[in-house]
């Protein structure tokens, strides 16, 4: 049987936007194992990797990348994993941070024993996004990492199954399970949290939100999604809300949680993973951008979300601006629904 290691850093926006790809490989070596390299989750809020691709039949296994340490001792030990599993390809799937990096690491690699390195971007339109010349917009980080994987065959995002999470029927179950106190009545899911605070638009901003939406949508249900730190903010909309209110926030796991979405009409929430993960279940999605990263990159992907990112800082997006996004986007759903 055929090995592969697949080298994929980062979390769980990290790992949705590669999902793509990760069907491609599969397609690719469908006998062939496969083991993630990859670190473990950078922070509390924010899941690592494995969450997302350790079920569904994506990865057999996964072995830890020690991010930030680069003494001898660790750097041989890892040397010593990774040739021990006798794979003969290595797919790069790390983000890039510059050509030295990529000398670097295909050095490394080599003297690991990877006899064929796919995806390393060794060229300067692969390492970098693609800017819009007439509306000055980055390529999605989808798009490019697309790009980037272009030894593998054409990756097209847009083709059915591209985003599929392929959820197993107990983790489906779990998903229907956590949102049935909603009964029959259609609900919107929301994130509040984040791992970096330059991308919290603030609890009075969700509270003054959640008041008005409840007013403008009557009997709708809540469904609050994230890290177990992120309860206390969900908790906190309860007297705002009119209607029924779950708190999610770290009772599910990121694939459970992917299950309980797949039922919200909604999604609004910061630029974080679980925008993304709502995304990949076809939510038309609100999301709230500032200054953290330029527009669009980060964005989810597909047409039918609205986006609000302004780059004089996420202070700047009125709950106004939200209210109108999200029940224009409540009312189009309803009628696809």
């Amino acid at each position: 049987m055929r090995h592969i290691v697949v080298f994929r850093l980062g979390s769980l926006g990290d790992a949705v936007v590669s999902l793509p790809c990760w069907h491609q490989i599969r397609e690719r070596f469908p006998d062939a194992r496969r083991t993630l390299l990859t670190n473990m989750s950078i922070s509390a809020k924010a899941a690592g990797v494995p969450a997302v691709l350790g079920g569904g039949g994506f990865i057999d296994d996964f072995v830890e990348y020690p991010i930030g340490v680069r003494s001898a001792g660790s750097l041989w030990t890892l040397a010593s994993q990774l040739r021990a599993l006798r794979a003969d390809m290595l797919v790069y799937m790390a983000e890039p941070r510059g050509l030295a990096s990529v000398y670097r690491d295909w050095a490394f690699f080599r003297l690991c024993g990877f006899q064929t390195i796919v995806g390393l971007p060794w060229r300067d339109d692969d390492r970098n996004n693609r800017v819009d010349p007439a509306t000055g917009l980055e390529e999605l980080e989808s798009l490019r990492l697309a790009r980037q994987m272009a030894g593998l065959g054409p990756i097209d995002l847009s083709r059915p199954g591209a985003w599929d999470l392929c959820l197993s029927d107990a983790e489906m179950a779990v998903g229907t399970q956590a949102t049935a106190v909603f009964g029959e009545t259609p609900f919107i899911a929301i994130n509040m949290g984040g791992k970096d605070k330059e991308k919290d638009w603030g609890q009075a901003n969700w509270e003054r939100l959640i008041a008005e939406l409840g007013a403008a949508i009557p009997g709708a249900g809540l469904l609050a999604v994230g890290a177990p730190s992120d309860s206390a903010r969900a908790l906190a909309l309860r007297p705002h809300w009119p209607g029924p209110l779950v708190d999610a926030c770290g009772v599910l796991s990121v694939r459970e949680c992917a299950a309980a979405l797949e039922h919200a009409r909604i999604f609004i929430g910061h630029d974080s993973g679980p925008m993304h993960l709502a995304a990949s279940r076809g939510l038309p999605c609100i999301g709230l951008f500032g200054d953290f990263n330029r527009p669009a990159k980060w964005h989810p992907y597909g047409s039918a979300h609205r986006i609000l990112h302004r780059m004089d800082g996420l202070a700047q997006i009125s709950t106004t601006e939200v209210l109108e996004a999200a029940t224009s986007l409540w009312h189009r759903a309803a009628i696809a629904a």
